[in-house]
């Protein structure tokens, strides 16, 4: 039984998600997100940074999202959900799973920071007008590479969508992709929204 260290709106959703795709059987132990729980040892023993994801696969214990997703695919997924490693569509699964964590929720992250995080004499106005503007040229890339298509990858849902579908999660969050532009990126999430296992992560 996999036990998932969740708290609401973060990237434990991915791995919540990821599990139910694949039908594993899941525990969710929700955290209190506070700084003095987050920066308890007891904690930090999970994730040193104080941050979650953190799961434990019995006495196995690992964090960081896209890590997770990669290991739990790797020991149960039996092929599913990631193409065959070593082909062209296994490279643009990598790319778009690190893009969208790497490189598309570094600004959103800068956004939360400088919106919700930081006490408001700590926020710095141009932060968020600069991570705006590195956010949406990411959602320009997104835009484009699923224009007349359900998925990133081939033909099916893999585990890039769900990389991806928490990373515009968080767009739509902060009010970086909106009704009004991005069509296919739109389309493309309002998709990935008609999938049980997200309805149930995002719940």
């Amino acid at each position: 039984m996999i036990r998932i260290y969740h708290a609401p709106n973060t990237r434990s959703i991915r791995i919540i998600w990821l599990c139910e795709e694949l039908g594993l059987p899941y525990t969710i132990e929700a955290i209190d997100f506070s700084p003095s729980f987050r920066h308890a040892p007891g904690y930090r023993r999970l994730n040193p940074v104080g941050k979650v994801p953190a799961i434990a696969d019995g006495d196995f214990t690992m964090f960081e999202s896209g890590a997770i997703v990669e290991y739990l695919l790797e020991r149960y997924g039996q092929g599913r959900l990631r193409p065959v490693p070593g082909s062209e569509d296994s490279a643009r699964y990598l790319q778009w799973s690190w893009f969208a964590e790497a490189t598309f929720a570094r600004p959103l992250g800068d956004i939360a920071q400088h919106t919700v995080v930081r006490p408001e004499a700590e926020r710095i106005p141009a932060m968020v007008a600069d991570g705006k503007a590195r956010a949406l040229l990411c959602l320009d890339a997104v835009d484009a590479a699923v224009s007349g298509r359900r998925f990133l990858v081939g033909a099916s849902f893999s585990a890039a969508d769900i990389m991806m579908g928490y990373t515009l999660f968080l767009a739509r969050l902060f009010g970086v992709m909106t009704a009004d532009s991005h069509a296919a990126a739109n389309a493309y999430y309002d998709g990935l929204l008609q999938r049980p296992g997200f309805v149930k992560a995002l719940a």
